[in-house]
């Protein structure tokens, strides 16, 4: 199978070694074997087809994980200009797990965050493979304050698993890392575009996940666990991680349709990976098309245009048996007309209630 091919891409990855074979055979002996060539190609067109269209959530997992997937710096060198690396978060120490600075996109100044994965094993070792400790969310909460100081709109991209789950990080304070975020996040006067560009888990994607719009690249997936930790969980068997995947509802698609993202940006056939350069200009006229909207806002609409968006993921009913129950009057308030009237008797047989009455007083008599 082709390098960096996942298993249910293996049938492609044939067929298309078969063309090249026979292609190369046909220029090395001076045969002619075109019609042969373009039936393959058509055949391969229609089994590409057929595969990528119908992609499940587990085949979307595998895709967003990657290896050659582009990661967050990747994006930022090929969308903005001028960028410049921040480090540190001015209490402990750099976490390479996020990377994060100033840049230009179109010539505005923009803060620019991101989760970062690492290229080799090297690389993800020092970088804890995209999850962050502490010191991680704390340098992105410190660039996120003071480009709210400086009115520079934000840009994220979420791309982890979740959040470091070693001792040393809940030793310095994740779980509060993670909610500080949340809170400044929320109330920051200035546009923050988030794009999921990869797999976003858990609280550690959600740190960087406060903004005004999110937007999800189509293979990307979205969830409050990675489905190897529902697995283990639900079934103490983390290999079940691909039936966890369908069951969570964590695709780009089934989140755009609960209201969640505001956009799924298009991906190549065979995800982003593909056609790096290709990906990188479709994020950047969806982040573009968005911002643009949003610096359009005042500070005051801004938080209250994010406060309106989360406030309003999540449905509780819609009528029938399942429709919460009516609020509770305020103290004072009059009642509805409906609450005043009487409640009518149950319908029944007048006859038979006249003789049930009669029954009962000449018992009593005896």
């Amino acid at each position: 199978m082709m390098a960096g091919g996942l298993e249910f891409e293996k049938p492609l990855f044939e067929l298309r070694n078969k063309i090249d074979e026979l292609r190369k055979f046909a220029e090395e002996r001076g045969f002619d074997f075109s019609d042969e060539i373009a039936r393959l190609e058509a055949q391969y067109r229609q089994l590409e087809n057929e595969v990528y269209s119908a992609l499940t959530a587990a085949q979307k997992m595998h895709i967003a994980r990657h290896h050659q997937r582009p990661t967050t710096l990747d994006f930022i060198q090929a969308i903005f200009t001028d960028f410049i690396e921040l480090h540190g978060d001015r209490l402990f120490a750099d976490d390479l797990a996020i990377v994060g600075g100033l840049a230009k996109l179109n010539g505005v100044p923009v803060t620019v965050i991101g989760h970062q994965r690492g290229k080799d094993t090297k690389d993800n070792i020092a970088r804890f493979f995209g999850s962050p400790h502490p010191e991680g969310f704390r340098k992105a909460l410190r660039l996120m304050r003071q480009a709210d100081k400086f009115g520079r709109p934000i840009i994220t991209f979420i791309d982890t698993k979740g959040a470091y789950p070693g001792d040393t990080a809940e030793e310095r304070g994740q779980s509060e890392a993670i909610a500080r975020n949340l809170l400044v996040m929320s109330t920051l006067r200035v546009p923050i575009v988030c794009v999921v560009i990869g797999e976003g888990g858990s609280g550690g994607a959600l740190a960087l996940g406060v903004g005004n719009r999110v937007l999800m690249l189509e293979n990307a997936i979205y969830s409050v666990i990675s489905p190897n930790g529902a697995a283990s969980i639900l079934w103490k068997d983390a290999s079940r991680a691909d039936e966890a995947a369908e069951a969570m509802k964590i695709t780009a698609q089934d989140l755009h349709a609960f209201g969640i993202v505001e956009e799924v940006i298009p991906e190549p056939k065979g995800g982003a990976h593909r056609d790096p350069e290709g990906q990188a200009e479709l994020v950047r006229e969806a982040v573009w098309r968005h911002l643009q909207e949003l610096m359009a806002m005042s500070p005051e609409e801004l938080v209250e245009d994010r406060y309106r968006k989360f406030r309003s993921i999540g449905v509780i009913g819609s009528g029938g048996s399942d429709a919460p129950p009516d609020p509770p009057r305020k103290s004072g308030e009059p009642e509805a007309e409906e609450d005043r009237k009487e409640p009518e008797p149950p319908a029944g047989n007048a006859a038979d209630e006249s003789a049930d009455a009669s029954a009962a007083i000449e018992s009593n008599a005896r």
